[in-house]
């Protein structure tokens, strides 16, 4: 009997895939992440929590700063208690100059590199030098008894020398004395400084980095002094702050901490405002309004006002400060107690800071909670400042601004929004969940990215966020390999940093928590990690073991493929095979078989045309040449045919028989791995009747062959389409090749042009010159 389905078991002897011949190394996709983590020990466990032993460092500053408003200046005096938790002794130790950076020999300028063309600007051939004096100026270092204190200072470093050996448990008492010019944003940029409004002559200042700060000296890396070049941020120890910061009398200033002197500083009107924020849930109260900021800031006053916060348990301080700001607040409920989310900003920022900003804040505390846990803060501010987003403990400087007639793009509206909700969801990562941002700048910008991309949805559905969606870094990974690193790379040295840092890492993690870990258990494993590293200091193999501990899911080739590679997804379908099982009744098989016969010639284009010009053959000149075979018919029905039919449906199970007569029909998928990232394949069948069907492959199909799989599935309809990533959820950089039969790709266009007589005008100010138009 003849069958259409042929099974056929054999051995052979294959290299097994992923060992390299002749090196005899494992180069497996799938094998485990030894090679590169840590080993654990008593201070980091191997689950990815905090071993028995952990400890970590603190440091608890009290400081006197003053903003001098005149020649836009920061003065500062600091007492440092540096309290050594460790089990080494110390000799020495290091702090952050950060504004070093701007010191007119700063490596940051030398090491920038630079080119000149034929229409070089005068503004460009001016930046090419350094020219403005900023970085730390250092009046003293002295302990605790006034005497001074050998001190070296490395560039954004500085050495302290111990007068005695610092041993485990106790602590050390020092004061430094300094001032810096404060950079003028808006011209040289930066993260702190000042925007300054000529018409007015007024000053809206957001300061951080601002006074000397410890290093941190860890378990893991000992002291993490790393110069700071400008891209790789700050690596900070916890600890508590007592900050007084005198400022000119009109001025308002929001900082990090609690306010202590509200009676000295605030009117008993705005006191009262104050008092009605904390019990509004739903709408911010104006504590400053705009027109009596308008008033504020026509003139200056020469008095001075000193503004005293407190904070408890945080890495670092920030602040700002104007005779611009407008004021609100409101209340936001966690678990167990009420936070203030309050925003300071200038009438330029009107009319969409008084609408969104508060309002947003609240939003980002009730998301990043629920993701990661309850904000332990007591308030969180948002201040407005032009083409900026920077973070800092409670309080956060962000852009945003409209035109100057009140309107704005919808580019602006949810950049603003996006913003806000990036800096402020920062206090969670890294103002909590302490990373060192010195090393790893996607560990907490790319964690952060994943959590506003959620975040934003919640906000507004099909929310255009930026970063996230898998399909929007597949022109990034699909680049030019020369300028990409893997996500692995030290901060300082990061092409293409915004795709690397931010969007990349955040499409790992929503692909690890869409596709590959589902939401319910990525979203236990991910808040086990923040709780876990919450108030400390988690690395890189902290959370790959915490996910993997909490999820139950080896994920080490995800981590290898997407944070240790340069690889990209590109999964092609190269080929379709379509079976149904053969039924074994020569009735319904022969004539099925000759028919497919009877389409191709025995001799191809051959036999077509000589029948056309071959009168007779021989055997029709002569028919004594004919025989059995002549006519023969291999394919026609006989009763040894039914015979044997019969006995083989006899011989048939009824689990056999079930599968003959199901009716089912059997594709044979070929996938090439042509990008190098392994990943789960997802396929949509399309079928005949109009309806589909996706199945979900786990990753793990690539483990014995990393460029090419084959895998039959069971379908009770018939296919007539097949679509690899039908979602666009893995970040296929070419889907192209997705498609079966082969679909063709259309050339990408401008749908829309923007039209010359329109003048750049935003929508907004199109719908108001309409309406001019209409009237």
């Amino acid at each position: 009997m003849k069958k259409a389905l042929l099974w056929v078991f054999g051995l052979s002897f294959l290299a097994m895939p992923g060992w390299s011949q002749q090196e005899n190394e494992n180069t497996n996709k799938f094998r485990q992440l030894y090679d590169k983590l840590p080993t654990p020990n008593v201070y980091r466990s191997a689950s990815g929590a905090p071993g028995h032993k952990y400890w970590q460092q603190k440091a608890d500053y009290v400081m006197e700063i003053e903003l001098d408003d005149e020649n836009q200046r920061i003065y500062g005096e600091e007492t440092i208690s540096y309290h050594n938790n460790s089990p080494d002794p110390l000799t020495y130790l290091w702090v952050q100059l950060d504004q070093n950076r701007r010191a007119l020999d700063s490596d940051s300028y030398k090491v920038s590199q630079s080119e000149l063309d034929d229409d070089v600007t005068l503004r460009e051939l001016n930046r090419l030098e350094p020219w403005f004096d900023g970085g730390f100026k250092i009046d003293y270092v002295k302990d605790a008894s006034g005497k001074p204190l050998a001190h070296s200072i490395v560039k954004t470093m500085m050495r302290i020398d111990l007068p005695n050996v610092l041993e485990p448990g106790e602590s050390f008492t020092f004061s430094i004395k300094w001032w810096y010019n404060i950079n003028d944003r808006m011209k040289i940029g930066g993260r702190s400084g000042y925007e300054y409004f000529e018409d007015e002559d007024n000053y809206l200042y957001t300061i951080a980095q601002f006074f000397p700060r410890m290093a941190v000296y860890i378990d893991d890396e000992g002291w993490q002094n790393k110069q700071f070049l400008g891209r790789g941020e700050f690596t900070l120890t916890f600890g508590d702050y007592d900050v007084k910061i005198t400022v000119p009398e009109d001025h308002y200033v929001s900082a990090t901490g609690v306010l202590q002197n509200e009676k000295d500083v605030l009117t008993k009107a705005e006191m009262k405002r104050m008092d009605q924020a904390r019990e509004s849930f739903d709408e911010p109260v104006v504590i400053v309004t705009e027109e009596e900021a308008r008033e504020n800031e026509k003139d200056k006053s020469s008095d001075k006002k000193t503004w005293h916060f407190k904070a408890e348990n945080v890495r670092d301080f920030g602040f700002a400060s104007s005779r611009k700001f407008i004021w609100d607040a409101m209340a936001v409920q966690m678990s167990d107690k009420v936070v203030m989310a309050m925003s300071m900003y200038p009438k330029e920022g009107n009319p969409l800071w008084e609408r969104y900003s508060t309002k947003v804040i609240a939003h980002t505390l009730k998301w990043y909670s629920h993701y990661t846990f309850d904000y332990p803060y007591p308030v969180a501010w948002s201040i407005h400042a032009n083409r900026i987003g920077m973070e800092y403990p409670m309080i956060c400087f962000n852009g945003g601004r409209p035109e100057a007639d009140g309107t704005y793009s919808e580019r602006t509206k949810y950049g603003m929004i996006s913003v806000i909700i990036h800096e402020v969801g920062h206090n969670y990562f890294p103002m909590i969940v302490n990373s060192d941002e010195r090393q790893w700048t996607w560990m907490d910008e790319g964690l952060n990215s994943f959590l506003q991309f959620l975040t934003e949805q919640e906000w507004e559905r099909d929310y255009p966020s930026r970063r996230g969606p898998a399909h929007k870094i597949v022109d990034y990974m699909g680049g030019d390999k020369s300028r990409i690193v893997p996500i692995m790379t030290n901060s300082e040295s990061i092409f293409q940093f915004g795709n690397n840092a931010y969007g990349k890492p955040a499409t790992a993690l929503n692909i690890l928590r869409e596709t590959i870990l589902g939401r319910e258990l990525f979203d236990y494993a991910f808040k086990e990690y923040s709780n876990r590293w919450m108030f400390k200091h988690p690395s890189p193999a902290d959370l790959f073991r915490t996910m993997e501990d909490a999820s139950g899911v080896d994920l080490d080739w995800f981590w290898r493929g997407w944070f240790y590679t340069n690889d990209h997804v590109d999964i092609a379908l190269k080929e379709v095979k379509w079976y149904q099982p053969a039924t074994g009744n020569p009735e319904v098989e022969n004539p099925i078989m000759a028919e497919t016969r009877d389409q191709i010639p025995p001799n191809g284009i051959s036999s077509i045309r000589n029948k056309e010009v071959i009168e007779k053959t021989q055997d029709e000149i002569d028919t004594s040449l004919r025989d059995f075979y002549t006519e023969y018919d291999p394919l026609e029905v006989d009763a040894i045919d039914r015979k044997e039919y019969e006995e083989y449906m006899e011989s048939l199970s009824d689990e056999e028989r079930a599968v003959l007569e199901s009716g089912n029909n059997y594709y044979e998928l070929t996938f090439e791995n042509v990008g190098g990232l392994v990943m789960p394949i997802i396929v949509a069948f399309n079928y005949a009747d109009g309806s589909s069907e996706v199945f979900r492959i786990p990753a793990e199909i690539w483990r014995f062959g990393d460029q090419q799989v084959t895998k039959v599935f069971v379908t009770k309809k018939e296919a007539v389409s097949f679509v690899v990533d039908p979602f666009y959820e893995t970040a296929d950089i070419d889907t192209g090749n997705n498609h079966f039969p082969p679909k063709a790709n259309p050339n990408r266009f401008e749908l829309f042009k923007q039209r010359s007589w329109r003048g750049g005008e935003n929508p907004m100010q199109r719908a108001k010159r309409a309406e001019e138009a209409e009237n």
